[in-house]
């Protein structure tokens, strides 16, 4: 009679609502390739659904502008969606993050295992609804992890918020009289809010040059 097959458990996999530690996260996140995004907030796994144009538009918008002041400005890097090490509980993969080189006194790098750790300056999140935790759980955790500044859109509610860590607490920046708003970590970075929510493009890279045009990118470029 022949033997009968040997079953084995199936591997325990990332679900919704599971309490991991962030090595358990990691483990169970690498051996499901089919997940494109997974985060781990306050020790609580979240599985993104699939992405939408919805999402993706904006996400181009802010990617494309965050690009066009780097490219101009020595010592930056952008990073798109990578897996940030925030602390033992959190492990987030932002939308985007406009970082220094740790050449030019920046406090991110990337890991051996690829990996972000450190305070980055400067994270980007596209949030499709206010219900988002990333103005809740993601934005204490950015605060708590030094994270200098701190940019959200809110796609549906057309409202861009942008924080800047003042005294280890988040403070609004203020836009101009034309609704832009301008970074204190890089000089230059300007964002024109209404055209980020019009999804002018053109308008949009208009006003990024204008601000790597301007006196004080030009110094802060010279500093590299």
């Amino acid at each position: 009679m022949a033997a009968s097959p040997v079953s084995h458990p199936a591997p325990h996999l990332l679900r919704n609502g599971d309490q991991l530690t962030r090595e358990e996260f990691e483990r169970r996140y690498a051996a499901m390739p089919e997940v494109k995004k997974a985060e781990l907030i306050e020790g609580v796994v979240f599985v993104s659904s699939p992405l939408t144009a919805e999402h993706a538009i904006p996400h181009a918008l802010l990617g494309g502008w965050l690009l066009v002041y780097s490219a101009s400005t020595p010592g930056t890097l952008v990073l798109d969606n990578i897996s940030y090490r925030v602390d033992p509980r959190n492990e987030f993969q932002p939308d985007l993050v406009l970082m220094l080189s740790p050449e030019r006194g920046g406090r991110a790098r990337i890991d051996a295992d690829g990996f972000l750790v450190g305070a980055p300056e400067l994270v980007v999140e596209v949030a499709v609804s206010s219900a988002s935790k990333d103005r809740s759980e993601k934005f204490q955790a950015y605060r708590r992890a030094g994270v200098q500044e701190y940019c959200v859109w809110l796609v549906r509610e057309q409202v861009v918020s942008w924080w800047a860590l003042v005294g280890g607490q988040y403070a609004p920046l203020r836009p101009d009289h034309e609704g832009v708003l301008r970074s204190r970590v890089f000089p230059g970075l300007w964002l024109d809010v209404p055209a980020l929510t019009r999804g002018e493009a053109r308008a949009l890279l208009q006003r990024a040059q204008a601000g790597i045009s301007s006196p004080e990118h030009a110094a802060f470029a010279a500093q590299a």
